[in-house]
């Protein structure tokens, strides 16, 4: 029998609503596996296991009173959410020393949500200063790790989350995603994640501080991550009551437009490479199995369809990404980055160049990269009028050894090209994958698709996943897929390294 601690969410909630399982039995059972495994792994950065403790034996007292007395879907079920989260009475520091000893004063919506369906939440999960990196390490905390390599990242900026939901350290997961931040890490270990259509979870209370109008931030986007597919759909069912989008005059009712085609009816397109962003060997290779699977499922699959220009979309996805990220600058990093801007030539298209021309950009220009944006949404509606779903990779390689030296864009990773040739590619480069759909406020749900082969040198085998993406509200359709997929392809495996703890 597997080890409760890798059961998906959904079924512990089964079994805690029918009294085959406690919860206190279920909290003591991650609160243990967290004292012999995060040494190692570090993913849980602060418990509240008092707390999480009472709760946990008022859920199982109240399913003793009788089956009325259920709080909710995740009754009596024990998770944690990602440090950048407010929960009453923990820290939120985003990574800085300068906020370590604070302490929110309230739940975020989120969070209150989880609660308000039975959740017990009992701890935090680690992230990079700032929730700005593919690697989650920072001055307050220290390093997370790979459960699958302890060497190699978990991913960022959910990075604690996947690792925590990979090593079976807590039942559930939330997370948020402005470039990739749930997608990235759910591909580096081997779970699932959701970046939900722009709006639709409220993102008030994921903040370092209040700030005005955290609801609506460009881009970013809050969702679960899970070890199943089941697990995310239960959890937007959570997150998204009552349903609800932004707008320019607030929040306004809405409901999912679910097309309900079965997958195996479904028009699938699969885009396995790009010149923005070359994505390594095992990546591709898995792609490739993956269409002829659902080929032989009676999938219609297109290989060559593609929904945007590649460059256009990383051009806008970048310049609006560091707008969105730069506003939180504070006076000196802002005057700085509008010192070097204008050094730049007018056709530098690297990295740090787009980075500071888009933190320092000014309203018209700002409005002028939003118009390019609707041009770019109105290619995306276009493409899913001929196309369900479209499935392309969440970044360019498996997860990549620790590197916390200089500049992300002065890290490099290795990539074997389709050419043959391996190519030293900065990690910046994936973001490309991070805004294709993300720039536009697409769903895109990440999932797991294999262990990566071997390679000459012994490399241990690592998560290889993708992630399929959706039209604008069509979440539902995306996690429909996704639940397909993981009942006829692949579910979920633990590392070896958590089977033997």
């Amino acid at each position: 029998m597997p080890d409760i601690a890798f059961l998906p969410a959904h079924e512990l909630a089964r079994r805690l609503r029918r009294r085959e399982l406690g919860s206190l039995e279920l909290l003591e059972h991650y609160l243990a596996r967290i004292g012999r495994l995060n040494p190692k792994v570090n993913a849980v950065i602060a418990l509240d296991a008092e707390r999480a403790r009472e709760r946990a034996r008022a859920a199982d007292d109240a399913l003793a009173r009788g089956e009325g007395q259920v709080w909710g879907p995740l009754h009596g079920l024990p998770m944690t959410v990602k440090e950048s989260f407010n929960v009453a009475g923990l820290p939120t520091t985003y990574g800085y020393p300068a906020f370590a000893d604070s302490r929110a004063k309230d739940d975020a919506i989120t969070v209150q949500r989880l609660k308000a369906a039975g959740a017990v939440i009992f701890g935090k999960t680690n992230v990079p200063v700032a929730l700005a990196d593919w690697q989650s390490f920072n001055p307050v905390y220290g390093t997370t790790s790979n459960p699958w390599d302890l060497a190699r990242t978990p991913g960022g900026s959910s990075g604690g989350s996947a690792a925590a939901l990979a090593a079976g350290l807590t039942g559930l997961e939330l997370g948020s995603d402005i470039g990739a931040s749930i997608r990235n890490p759910a591909h580096y270990c081997g779970v699932w994640g959701l970046k939900p259509t722009w709006g639709v979870v409220p993102q008030a209370g994921h903040e370092l501080t209040p700030v005005p109008c955290a609801d609506n931030i460009d881009i970013a986007a809050v969702g679960p991550l899970a070890r199943s597919a089941f697990d995310l759909t239960l959890a937007m069912d959570v997150l998204c009551q009552p349903l609800s989008t932004c707008t320019p005059t607030g929040r306004v009712p809405l409901a999912w437009p679910t097309r309900g085609t079965p997958p195996r009816r479904c028009r699938v397109a699969i885009v396995s490479d790009d010149a923005e962003a070359r994505v390594d060997a095992p990546l591709r290779e898995a792609l490739a199995r993956l269409a002829d699977f659902l080929r032989r499922e009676g999938v219609h699959v297109d290989e060559q369809a593609r929904p945007v220009d590649s460059a256009e979309a990383h051009a806008v996805y970048l310049h609006l990404l560091r707008a969105a990220t730069g506003a939180r600058f504070d006076d000196a990093d802002y005057a700085a980055a509008q010192a070097r801007a204008p050094r730049y030539a007018a056709g530098d298209t690297s990295y740090p160049a787009r980075m500071d021309r888009g933190t320092t950009t000014g309203h018209r220009e700002w409005v002028q990269m939003d118009q390019r944006r609707d041009r770019l949404r109105l290619q995306w509606a276009a493409f899913f009028e001929r196309f369900d779903l479209l499935i392309c990779p969440t970044a360019t390689t498996p997860a990549f050894v620790q590197n916390q030296q200089g500049q992300r864009w002065e890290r490099l990773i290795p990539v074997r090209a389709a050419d043959g040739r391996t190519l030293q590619q900065p990690t910046t480069d994936a973001l490309f994958w991070a805004g294709y759909p993300g720039l536009v406020g697409l769903p895109a749900c990440a999932v797991p698709l294999e262990l990566a082969r071997e390679d000459s040198g012994g490399a241990p085998r690592l998560p290889v996943g993708a992630q399929i993406v959706g039209p604008a509200y069509g979440d539902m359709d995306v996690l429909a897929f996704a639940r397909w997929l993981e009942s006829e392809y692949r579910s979920f495996e633990p590392p070896a390294l958590a089977r033997a703890a």
